[in-house]
């Protein structure tokens, strides 16, 4: 349980301060220090992040930096993919889910590097 707790302190600690998804720390971090098998933790996450991201959003919305039409949008059709997500993550071997999270944090850390270590375009004049 202590482990658990810790865990939840430092991922919701790096999820606010870079600003990445809970579940893509939460995920390994079950799956990996805690035991659990990955649909267990793909679904224990999907709980967990729901007041990771109402904090988080609630405190970004003050500092004015939430655009609420794109996230009135989201709240609409999140739901849908979570169901059909669900329904897929319930008919595959779980092999076949940590593969596919694999790829995704693989493919998610690929983008962010990349974009990290592009030259900033040149300030235009008068900005």
């Amino acid at each position: 349980m202590i482990t658990a707790i810790l865990l939840g302190v430092l991922a919701g600690i790096v999820s606010g301060l870079l600003g990445v998804g809970g579940g893509i720390l939460f995920v390994p971090a079950l799956v990996i220090v805690l035991g659990q098998g990955q649909l267990e933790a793909e679904a224990t996450s999907l709980l967990a992040v729901i007041p990771v991201a109402i904090v988080g959003a609630t405190r970004q919305y003050r500092y004015g930096n939430v655009r609420l039409r794109d996230a009135g949008v989201l709240a609409i059709f999140s739901p849908l993919g979570v169901v059909i997500g669900v329904l897929f993550a319930n008919s595959l071997p779980e092999r076949v889910l940590a593969i596919g999270f694999s790829i995704l944090v693989l493919f998610v850390a690929f983008q962010l590097a990349q974009r990290a270590l592009r030259k900033p375009a040149p300030a235009k004049a008068g900005a």
